[in-house]
């Protein structure tokens, strides 16, 4: 199997390096604080091409390759993991529509999506549920020239400034998907506050009531929403996800290493006790492991092979909860100064990986799905 990146790849990672390093990292904590991504930074985000990451060049995207959006979402993840999301949730939506859509709701939004005039969010989560898809209560009745939408969705990534909303809903016993612009009637979002993670990616919760979409807003077909086009879209964010992780984890890394070279405790350099090598060594191992796993899923991802969702569910579940350790770790190397306002960044690291572990699938949950791929391998081994 080939991990290593091209050359074109490698040019790739500099430059989305050297933007998140001029662009995000120096104002990643004021935006932490204010709970708000600046129109500014958006805009920065869109005209370097990065909102069309996936959408292919005649849309107006950049049509990266797999393994190369995952480059991307790792070096963002490393400056902040809200706009991280952001890149995620987005190009959900713009994915599903690419695999789903009809033409015209290809030409209608995926050039829009590409260059930032329409931020697109992902409507599947709900209060009463959470993220079981199955059983989601909002409801699309059939009518004259389309459906009305009754319901709510909550934990909606960017969902206070998105354009336009990939929702889930039950149709006739059936999980269909619609695209809704945030203009629609009946359609209304609020706010979120007190977010402990990511807080700078906007959560709201959306409202819809009366809202009616035109036959021509549905996505997929009657009956798709879940099967397909959740399916495949949640798979796209949990890798994106386990890319961010990855840059979450060289963030503490970093951070770790800068400290414990520069700080003395007791007349001695943090570096020189061996309990903390201890833990830089994990986050070595942890750092380098988790990216080659998310490597191996977007090879495999870009090779059309479809061992890539497990390897994917293994990926993210790695990487999410290497992250956590390597926050814990570096926060205890910090000691009472990674509570303090100057490292802030420290105590923002903790909070967003532990989100990270509950987001596109929680730990638990992880670990029920790969363990019964381990059961089905054992009765219909590949071999």
């Amino acid at each position: 199997m080939k991990i290593a990146l091209t050359d074109q790849q490698h040019q790739d990672q500099t430059a989305f390096r050297a933007f998140v390093q001029q662009e995000v990292i120096p104002i990643a904590d004021q935006y932490d604080r204010e709970a708000y991504t600046p129109r500014e930074l958006i805009k920065k985000v869109a005209q370097a091409g990065y909102l069309g990451a996936i959408t292919p060049g005649e849309y107006g995207g950049m049509g990266l390759d797999t393994t190369t959006l995952g480059l991307l979402c790792e070096e963002v993840g490393r400056g902040c993991s809200s706009l991280r999301s952001l890149l995620t949730v987005h190009n959900m939506v713009a994915f599903a529509i690419l695999r789903w859509g009809t033409r015209e709701q290809k030409s209608r939004y995926l050039p829009q999506l590409a260059c930032g005039n329409l931020i697109g969010a992902f409507g599947l989560s709900e209060p009463n549920v959470g993220s079981d898809a199955k059983s989601i209560e909002t409801q699309a009745l059939p009518v004259d020239k389309g459906y009305v939408l009754q319901g709510q969705k909550k934990w909606t990534t960017y969902g206070q400034i998105a354009d336009l909303f990939l929702i889930f809903a039950q149709c006739k016993g059936n999980i269909t998907a619609f695209l809704v612009d945030r203009d629609t009637t009946g359609f209304s979002s609020q706010p979120l506050h007190g977010i402990f993670g990511t807080r700078a990616s906007m959560l709201a919760e959306l409202h819809l009531q009366d809202c009616f979409v035109p036959k021509a807003q549905v996505l997929g077909g009657i009956g798709f929403g879940l099967a397909s086009v959740a399916t495949s879209a949640l798979d796209i964010g949990r890798y994106t996800v386990a890319w961010g992780c990855v840059g979450i984890i060289q963030s503490c890394l970093d951070a770790s290493l800068h400290y414990t070279n520069e700080r003395k405790q007791s007349g001695v350099y943090l570096k020189d006790h061996q309990l903390i090598q201890q833990m830089i060594t994990q986050m070595i191992t942890d750092v380098k492991a988790a990216r080659l796993l998310c490597l191996q899923a977007g090879y495999l991802k870009d090779s059309g092979d479809p061992r890539t969702v497990m390897e994917t569910w293994i990926a993210k579940y790695f990487a999410s909860t290497a992250a956590t350790r390597a926050a814990n770790n570096t926060l205890q190397i910090h000691g009472a100064n990674g509570f303090s306002e100057p490292y802030y960044a420290i105590q923002r690291y903790l909070r967003d990986a532990k989100v990270m572990e509950v987001i596109e699938g929680s730990t638990q949950i992880q670990e029920i799905t790969i363990a019964k791929s381990g059961y089905q391998q054992l009765m219909f081994p590949l071999h």
